[in-house]
């Protein structure tokens, strides 16, 4: 019996609002089953299903480390040159 493979597709990179669930495939990925061996997809969605769990188990709020005004002076600071690359 040959193993089942899961590829997973994301949206696309320049898809901002589907940017959050891109990033959630990552994770995915790297920290639940990469290289890990699937008999069947049924096997692989309960690998995710099971991590996807314990994430939500270990979930804690977002904690900003910075001000609102620190933030926006950093990103409205003038460019230092005016190459275009």
């Amino acid at each position: 019996m040959k193993a089942a493979r899961a590829v997973l597709r994301g949206p696309r990179r320049s898809n901002a609002p589907g940017l959050p669930d891109e990033v959630s495939f990552g994770i995915i990925e790297r920290q639940a089953i990469h290289r890990g061996t699937f008999r069947s997809v049924r096997e692989l969605n309960a690998k995710i299903r099971a991590f996807v769990n314990g994430w939500n188990d270990r979930c804690h709020p977002f904690v900003w480390t910075k001000t609102a005004e620190q933030i926006l002076a950093k990103a409205n600071r003038q460019k230092t040159s005016e190459t275009d690359h």
